[in-house]
C-alpha cells in the first residue's frame, strides 16, 4: 500500500457536494481514506474571472500503481460532469495527485510531486494540515516550510454555515 495525497477542487454548483461525492467514489476505487482536510475557499488562480474554489487535499492508501490511479480520477472526473472546455476555467470537480509516496514520476501523462503544488497556498494548506513535516521528494523541504513562500495568496477555511444550501463537508 502505498499513500497518496490528493488535491480536489471546485467551483461550478454545489462545490462541497462535488468534493463529498468525489471522496466517496474515490474511496470505492480501491482507496481506503487515511485523512481529510478542511475545505479552504480559495480565489482562482491563472484564470481569474471565475467563481471562487472549495479545496481540499484528501490522504489515501492505494494499492493502485500511479497510471491506475491517474485513470481512476479522470474516469472519476469524467462521471461528475467535468469538461475541459477553457484551459483553467471553472469546472465541477478536479482531482489532482500530488504526492504518491516519496516518489519522482515524470512521463508524458503524469508528473508527481505534482509540478506546481509548492506554488499554491489551495494545496499546501490543507496538505500541511494533514502533513506538516511531509517532504516535497523534489525540493527536499518540509510542506510547512513551503507554504510561507505562498501565504500572500488568498486562502481561508470554509464555513459551511456561511453557504446557502451548502450541504455537509465531505467525511
Amino acid at each position: 500500500m502505498k499513500t497518496v495525497y490528493l488535491s480536489l477542487g471546485s467551483n461550478l454548483g454545489d462545490r462541497a457536494a462535488h468534493l463529498r461525492t468525489a471522496v466517496e467514489r474515490l474511496a470505492t476505487e480501491g482507496m481506503r481514506i487515511v485523512s481529510l482536510s478542511s475545505i479552504y475557499e480559495t480565489d482562482p488562480r491563472d484564470r481569474v474571472d471565475q467563481p471562487r474554489f472549495l479545496n481540499m487535499v484528501v490522504a489515501f492508501e492505494t494499492k493502485l500503481f500511479p497510471l491506475q490511479l491517474l485513470s481512476c480520477t479522470q474516469k472519476i472526473e469524467r462521471e461528475l460532469g467535468r469538461r475541459k472546455s477553457v484551459d483553467k476555467g471553472p469546472r465541477v470537480i478536479d482531482i489532482d495527485i500530488l504526492l504518491y509516496g516519496h516518489s519522482i514520476i515524470r512521463t508524458d501523462r503524469l508528473q508527481i510531486p505534482h509540478l506546481r503544488m509548492a506554488e499554491r497556498r489551495f494545496v499546501l494548506e490543507p496538505l500541511v494540515e494533514l502533513a506538516p513535516d511531509l517532504r516535497h521528494p523534489a525540493l527536499g523541504g518540509r510542506v510547512k516550510d513551503l507554504l510561507r513562500f505562498v501565504a500572500h495568496q488568498g486562502v481561508e477555511k470554509w464555513d459551511a454555515k456561511k453557504e446557502p444550501d451548502a450541504g455537509q463537508a465531505p467525511g
